[in-house]
């Protein structure tokens, strides 16, 4: 398939003054700039994904998600540069298809609609198997790219990480990226994870069942900054959006990379960190799930 070009990707200073010199300096690793649909770490979680399906001859990617979910847009537009077919199984039935639902049968993914009760048996082999039967030669990708390939190419990331920060900061939905950078980076740089839905913390057992021996330690969870639960969000999330913006001409989106940052920023500003801490924020990309949010400048 076609490459990706990892040389769009940059790491952006945050301005001083959105800190106030708490910390020694605040980083953004900007994989949202990796490219304009298979953007930060999708991309990474897939791509070992993508190269197993083809070295085996699957033609179709089969993978899960909602109706304003990245990883299918991303599965979309990546089955389609790789030259394979795509089925994205949506969780819930939709009167009117979100823009994401859109852009991904734009890029020639078949949608299938499921309840959430059948959504919920993604994981059961039954249901699985019984679901192979009406596509030919499929590879299944798991929501989120929540595999073995998909952690150890989200651990590729660490190529962009070097050793001088003390803290990184990335936004968790399935767990994948997390525990892939935790097995990549040295123990000693203490991982933060922000997870943008009611009590999220239930990923830690699958993400400490993931990691390697010695890597379990220094890492966190946290929920506190879901803003109602996942997918939704305020005024005051939106405000924040707008105001970070301003300050460092970074684009949030509205799902994971705004809590984060809004979390780390609270984090902060109650002496969390020490004042020689050098933090690298991930920006996980995502900026399509932004399209439809009035307020967002």
């Amino acid at each position: 398939m076609d490459t990706i070009d990892e040389r769009n990707v940059k790491i952006q200073p945050l301005h001083a003054g959105w800190y106030s010199g708490k910390v020694a300096a605040i980083d953004m690793l900007r994989l949202d700039q990796l490219h304009p649909v298979i953007s930060g770490n999708k991309w990474y979680k897939l791509r070992l994904n993508i190269l197993y399906a083809q070295e085996h001859n699957f033609k179709t990617l089969v993978t899960f998600g909602g109706g304003f979910s990245n990883h299918l847009i991303a599965t979309a537009c990546a089955a389609k540069k790789a030259g394979m077919g795509s089925v994205g199984v949506v969780r819930g039935k939709y009167d009117k298809l979100t823009p994401t639902l859109i852009a991904c049968q734009q890029e020639g993914m078949q949608l299938v609609f499921v309840t959430k009760e059948d959504y919920n048996q993604k994981d059961d082999k039954v249901w699985i198997n019984d679901l192979a039967r009406h596509f030919d030669e499929i590879y299944i990708i798991p929501e989120g790219g929540a595999n073995e390939p998909g952690r150890k190419g989200a651990g590729l990331i660490n190529r962009f990480i070097n050793n001088s920060y003390t803290h990184i900061a990335v936004s968790v939905g399935t767990g994948t990226t997390l525990a892939g950078l935790r097995n990549s980076l040295p123990a000693e740089q203490s991982m933060l994870g922000f997870v943008p839905m009611k009590q999220g913390g239930y990923l830690r057992e699958y993400i400490a069942t993931h990691l390697n021996p010695g890597k379990n330690e220094n890492w966190q969870l946290l929920d506190s900054w879901n803003f109602g639960g996942f997918g939704k969000w305020n005024t005051e999330l939106i405000t924040f959006m707008n105001d970070f913006h301003n300050t460092n001409n970074i684009p949030l989106d509205i799902i994971y990379t705004s809590k984060m940052m809004f979390g780390l920023r609270e984090l902060i500003y109650s002496d969390t960190f020490q004042p020689t801490d050098k933090i690298l924020c991930i920006h996980t990309g995502g900026l399509q799930g932004n399209e439809g949010v009035s307020g967002l400048g």
